[in-house]
Protein backbone atom coordinates (compact mmCIF):
# COMPACT_ATOMS: atom_id res chain seq x y z
CA UNK A 1 0.00 0.00 0.00
CA UNK A 2 2.58 2.63 0.83
CA UNK A 3 5.06 1.71 -2.52
CA UNK A 4 1.64 2.54 -4.39
CA UNK A 5 1.22 5.79 -2.31
CA UNK A 6 5.09 6.92 -2.67
CA UNK A 7 4.39 5.89 -6.88
CA UNK A 8 1.23 7.90 -6.80
CA UNK A 9 2.91 10.88 -5.07
CA UNK A 10 6.09 10.54 -7.26
CA UNK A 11 4.00 10.44 -10.66
CA UNK A 12 2.15 13.45 -9.12
CA UNK A 13 5.40 15.10 -8.38
CA UNK A 14 7.04 14.79 -11.92
CA UNK A 15 3.72 15.62 -13.49
CA UNK A 16 3.67 19.38 -11.72
CA UNK A 17 7.45 19.44 -12.58
CA UNK A 18 6.93 18.58 -15.98
CA UNK A 19 4.10 21.77 -16.25
CA UNK A 20 5.89 23.93 -14.56
CA UNK A 21 8.84 23.44 -16.90
CA UNK A 22 7.18 23.87 -19.55
CA UNK A 23 5.15 27.35 -18.34
CA UNK A 24 8.72 28.20 -17.57
CA UNK A 25 10.29 27.45 -21.43
CA UNK A 26 7.54 28.19 -23.13
CA UNK A 27 8.21 31.89 -23.22
CA UNK A 28 12.09 31.05 -24.49
CA UNK A 29 11.24 28.73 -26.66
CA UNK A 30 8.52 30.65 -28.63
CA UNK A 31 10.81 33.88 -28.41
CA UNK A 32 13.84 31.83 -30.13
CA UNK A 33 11.38 30.74 -32.57
CA UNK A 34 9.85 33.85 -33.62
CA UNK A 35 13.27 35.86 -33.52
CA UNK A 36 14.05 33.54 -36.84
CA UNK A 37 10.78 34.41 -38.90
CA UNK A 38 9.71 37.43 -40.94
CA UNK A 39 7.55 39.93 -39.42
CA UNK A 40 4.99 39.43 -41.60
CA UNK A 41 4.75 35.62 -40.52
CA UNK A 42 4.60 36.00 -36.67
CA UNK A 43 1.47 38.52 -37.38
CA UNK A 44 0.20 35.61 -39.22
CA UNK A 45 0.56 32.47 -36.90
CA UNK A 46 3.58 33.35 -34.19
CA UNK A 47 3.04 29.36 -33.26
CA UNK A 48 4.34 28.45 -36.71
CA UNK A 49 7.53 27.03 -37.85
CA UNK A 50 9.31 29.51 -39.90
CA UNK A 51 9.41 29.10 -43.58
CA UNK A 52 12.73 31.01 -43.89
CA UNK A 53 15.04 31.47 -40.98
CA UNK A 54 16.03 35.33 -41.09
CA UNK A 55 19.35 35.08 -39.37
CA UNK A 56 19.83 38.82 -40.88
CA UNK A 57 16.86 39.76 -37.90
CA UNK A 58 20.36 39.73 -35.33
CA UNK A 59 22.55 41.79 -37.14
CA UNK A 60 19.99 44.31 -37.76
CA UNK A 61 18.72 43.86 -34.49
CA UNK A 62 22.39 44.57 -33.05
CA UNK A 63 23.10 47.80 -35.46
CA UNK A 64 19.83 49.52 -34.89
CA UNK A 65 19.61 49.25 -31.09
CA UNK A 66 23.52 50.18 -30.89
CA UNK A 67 24.06 47.30 -28.95
CA UNK A 68 27.43 47.42 -29.03
CA UNK A 69 27.39 50.75 -27.15
CA UNK A 70 24.62 49.95 -25.24
CA UNK A 71 25.23 46.30 -23.61
CA UNK A 72 28.93 48.17 -22.65
CA UNK A 73 26.58 50.65 -20.72
CA UNK A 74 24.84 48.17 -18.81
CA UNK A 75 27.36 46.02 -18.13
CA UNK A 76 29.13 48.76 -16.46
CA UNK A 77 25.92 50.01 -14.40
CA UNK A 78 25.46 46.85 -13.28
CA UNK A 79 29.07 46.18 -12.32
CA UNK A 80 29.66 49.40 -10.40
CA UNK A 81 26.09 48.15 -8.66
CA UNK A 82 26.73 44.91 -7.27
CA UNK A 83 29.90 46.51 -6.08
CA UNK A 84 28.26 49.26 -4.21
CA UNK A 85 25.36 46.93 -2.95
CA UNK A 86 27.66 44.14 -1.85
CA UNK A 87 30.13 46.21 0.10
CA UNK A 88 27.74 48.47 1.54
CA UNK A 89 25.25 45.55 2.36
CA UNK A 90 27.72 43.20 3.74
CA UNK A 91 29.55 46.16 6.59
CA UNK A 92 25.88 46.98 7.45
CA UNK A 93 24.67 43.27 8.09
CA UNK A 94 27.56 42.34 9.52
CA UNK A 95 27.34 45.08 11.94
CA UNK A 96 23.32 44.35 12.26
CA UNK A 97 24.22 40.47 13.37
CA UNK A 98 26.94 40.79 15.62
CA UNK A 99 25.88 43.87 17.61
CA UNK A 100 22.70 44.28 20.07
CA UNK A 101 20.94 46.70 18.48
CA UNK A 102 18.24 48.17 20.69
CA UNK A 103 15.95 49.73 17.80
CA UNK A 104 16.10 46.71 15.58
CA UNK A 105 12.47 46.49 15.51
CA UNK A 106 12.66 50.10 13.97
CA UNK A 107 15.32 49.24 11.65
CA UNK A 108 13.66 45.92 10.36
CA UNK A 109 10.71 47.85 9.59
CA UNK A 110 12.96 50.56 7.75
CA UNK A 111 14.14 48.11 6.22
CA UNK A 112 11.01 46.32 4.90
CA UNK A 113 9.62 49.22 4.26
CA UNK A 114 12.20 50.80 1.74
CA UNK A 115 11.95 47.49 -0.04
CA UNK A 116 8.07 47.62 -0.70
CA UNK A 117 8.18 51.18 -1.14
CA UNK A 118 7.77 51.94 -5.05
CA UNK A 119 10.61 53.82 -6.49
CA UNK A 120 8.03 56.49 -8.31
CA UNK A 121 7.62 58.32 -5.02
CA UNK A 122 11.17 59.26 -5.15
CA UNK A 123 11.59 59.41 -8.95
CA UNK A 124 10.72 63.65 -9.04
CA UNK A 125 12.98 64.25 -6.49
CA UNK A 126 15.78 62.37 -7.35
CA UNK A 127 15.40 63.89 -10.89
CA UNK A 128 15.09 67.38 -9.95
CA UNK A 129 18.17 66.67 -7.18
CA UNK A 130 20.22 65.43 -9.59
CA UNK A 131 19.62 67.84 -12.45
CA UNK A 132 20.59 70.59 -9.83
CA UNK A 133 23.59 68.76 -9.64
CA UNK A 134 23.93 68.12 -13.14
CA UNK A 135 24.42 64.18 -12.38
CA UNK A 136 21.95 63.48 -15.36
CA UNK A 137 23.23 61.16 -17.67
CA UNK A 138 25.81 60.14 -14.82
CA UNK A 139 26.27 56.63 -14.84
CA UNK A 140 27.34 56.26 -11.03
CA UNK A 141 24.70 58.36 -9.98
CA UNK A 142 22.53 56.07 -11.30
CA UNK A 143 24.17 53.16 -9.51
CA UNK A 144 23.61 55.13 -6.30
CA UNK A 145 20.40 55.53 -6.97
CA UNK A 146 20.15 51.43 -7.59
CA UNK A 147 22.33 50.80 -4.51
CA UNK A 148 19.90 52.45 -2.61
CA UNK A 149 16.86 50.97 -3.75
CA UNK A 150 18.12 47.38 -3.47
CA UNK A 151 20.86 47.67 -0.51
CA UNK A 152 17.83 46.70 2.38
CA UNK A 153 16.98 43.44 0.54
CA UNK A 154 20.71 42.72 0.48
CA UNK A 155 21.30 43.29 4.06
CA UNK A 156 17.88 41.33 5.30
CA UNK A 157 19.50 38.55 3.58
CA UNK A 158 23.19 38.75 4.55
CA UNK A 159 22.27 39.25 7.71
CA UNK A 160 21.22 35.95 7.77
CA UNK A 161 24.38 34.52 6.79
CA UNK A 162 26.35 36.44 9.25
CA UNK A 163 23.81 35.20 11.82
CA UNK A 164 24.71 31.40 11.00
CA UNK A 165 28.58 32.04 11.27
CA UNK A 166 29.31 30.99 15.05
CA UNK A 167 30.85 33.54 17.26
CA UNK A 168 33.64 31.02 18.09
CA UNK A 169 35.04 31.61 14.90
CA UNK A 170 35.47 35.41 15.33
CA UNK A 171 36.64 35.59 19.31
CA UNK A 172 39.57 32.53 18.13
CA UNK A 173 40.82 34.98 15.24
CA UNK A 174 40.72 38.07 18.16
CA UNK A 175 42.16 36.36 20.45
CA UNK A 176 45.04 35.20 17.57
CA UNK A 177 45.58 39.11 17.20
CA UNK A 178 43.42 40.04 14.37
CA UNK A 179 41.93 43.03 13.94
CA UNK A 180 38.05 43.73 13.73
CA UNK A 181 38.38 44.61 10.22
CA UNK A 182 40.84 41.91 9.12
CA UNK A 183 38.07 39.58 10.75
CA UNK A 184 35.49 40.97 8.54
CA UNK A 185 37.52 40.94 4.89
CA UNK A 186 39.59 36.91 5.91
CA UNK A 187 37.24 35.29 8.02
CA UNK A 188 33.87 36.45 7.66
CA UNK A 189 33.83 37.12 4.05
CA UNK A 190 34.95 33.81 2.82
CA UNK A 191 32.37 32.05 4.95
CA UNK A 192 29.11 34.02 3.66
CA UNK A 193 30.40 34.29 0.17
CA UNK A 194 27.84 32.16 -1.49
CA UNK A 195 25.48 34.57 0.15
CA UNK A 196 27.20 37.35 -1.58
CA UNK A 197 27.45 35.70 -4.85
CA UNK A 198 23.56 34.92 -4.16
CA UNK A 199 22.96 39.04 -3.47
CA UNK A 200 25.08 39.67 -6.99
CA UNK A 201 23.29 37.56 -9.28
CA UNK A 202 19.97 39.02 -8.19
CA UNK A 203 21.32 42.92 -7.90
CA UNK A 204 22.73 42.27 -11.27
CA UNK A 205 19.52 40.58 -12.95
CA UNK A 206 17.77 43.35 -11.29
CA UNK A 207 20.14 46.31 -12.70
CA UNK A 208 20.06 44.50 -16.13
CA UNK A 209 16.57 44.47 -16.48
CA UNK A 210 15.37 48.59 -14.86
CA UNK A 211 14.05 50.70 -17.50
CA UNK A 212 12.36 53.32 -15.50
CA UNK A 213 15.30 54.71 -13.73
CA UNK A 214 17.35 54.21 -16.89
CA UNK A 215 15.35 56.15 -19.37
CA UNK A 216 14.50 58.91 -16.58
CA UNK A 217 18.36 59.49 -15.62
CA UNK A 218 20.18 58.39 -18.88
CA UNK A 219 19.14 60.43 -21.61
CA UNK A 220 21.88 60.77 -24.07
CA UNK A 221 22.33 58.37 -27.39
CA UNK A 222 25.71 57.19 -25.99
CA UNK A 223 24.42 56.63 -22.36
CA UNK A 224 21.27 54.29 -22.90
CA UNK A 225 20.88 50.96 -21.89
CA UNK A 226 20.37 47.98 -23.61
CA UNK A 227 16.63 47.19 -22.21
CA UNK A 228 16.34 50.89 -23.23
CA UNK A 229 17.65 50.91 -26.45
CA UNK A 230 15.58 47.77 -27.00
CA UNK A 231 12.35 49.75 -26.59
CA UNK A 232 13.42 52.59 -28.79
CA UNK A 233 13.17 49.44 -31.59
CA UNK A 234 9.34 49.77 -31.40
CA UNK A 235 7.94 52.65 -33.87
CA UNK A 236 5.05 54.41 -33.32
CA UNK A 237 2.88 52.82 -36.13
CA UNK A 238 4.43 49.40 -37.52
CA UNK A 239 7.45 47.34 -35.63
CA UNK A 240 9.58 44.87 -37.61
CA UNK A 241 8.37 42.01 -35.04
CA UNK A 242 11.33 39.68 -35.92
CA UNK A 243 14.08 42.38 -35.34
CA UNK A 244 12.23 42.65 -31.38
CA UNK A 245 12.15 39.45 -30.93
CA UNK A 246 16.09 38.47 -32.32
CA UNK A 247 16.91 41.91 -30.14
CA UNK A 248 14.92 40.37 -26.89
CA UNK A 249 16.43 37.41 -27.31
CA UNK A 250 20.00 39.08 -27.45
CA UNK A 251 19.57 40.94 -24.25
CA UNK A 252 17.83 37.71 -22.22
CA UNK A 253 20.91 35.38 -24.26
CA UNK A 254 23.71 36.85 -21.11
CA UNK A 255 21.35 36.30 -18.25
CA UNK A 256 20.31 32.75 -19.28
CA UNK A 257 24.12 31.33 -19.96
CA UNK A 258 24.93 33.49 -16.62
CA UNK A 259 21.70 31.44 -14.17
CA UNK A 260 22.51 28.12 -15.75
CA UNK A 261 26.78 28.39 -14.98
CA UNK A 262 26.23 29.69 -11.86
CA UNK A 263 22.63 27.99 -10.70
CA UNK A 264 24.07 25.37 -8.25
CA UNK A 265 25.86 27.68 -6.02
CA UNK A 266 22.93 30.53 -6.63
CA UNK A 267 20.28 27.59 -5.42
CA UNK A 268 22.93 26.98 -2.77
CA UNK A 269 22.75 30.25 -1.69
CA UNK A 270 19.12 30.96 -1.44
CA UNK A 271 18.91 27.92 0.44
CA UNK A 272 21.78 28.60 2.92
CA UNK A 273 20.36 32.32 3.56
CA UNK A 274 17.00 30.88 4.92
CA UNK A 275 18.57 28.59 7.65
CA UNK A 276 18.25 31.41 10.43
CA UNK A 277 16.88 34.54 10.50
Amino acid sequence: MKLVESRTTLTITYVVLGIGLFVALFPIALLVLNSLKPAAQIVQNPLALPDVIRWDNFARAWKDAKFGQTFFNSALLTALTIILVCSTASLTAYVLARRKVKSWKIVTFYLLGTTTAPIQLFLFPLYFGGAKLGLINNVFFVAVIYTAIYSPFAVMLLRTYFLAVPREIEEAALVDGASHWQVFTRVMLPIVSPGILTVALIIGLYSWNEFLIATTFLQKADKLTAVVSFFLLSGQYSSDWGEIMAAALIIVLPVVILFVLLQRRFIEGMAGGSVKG
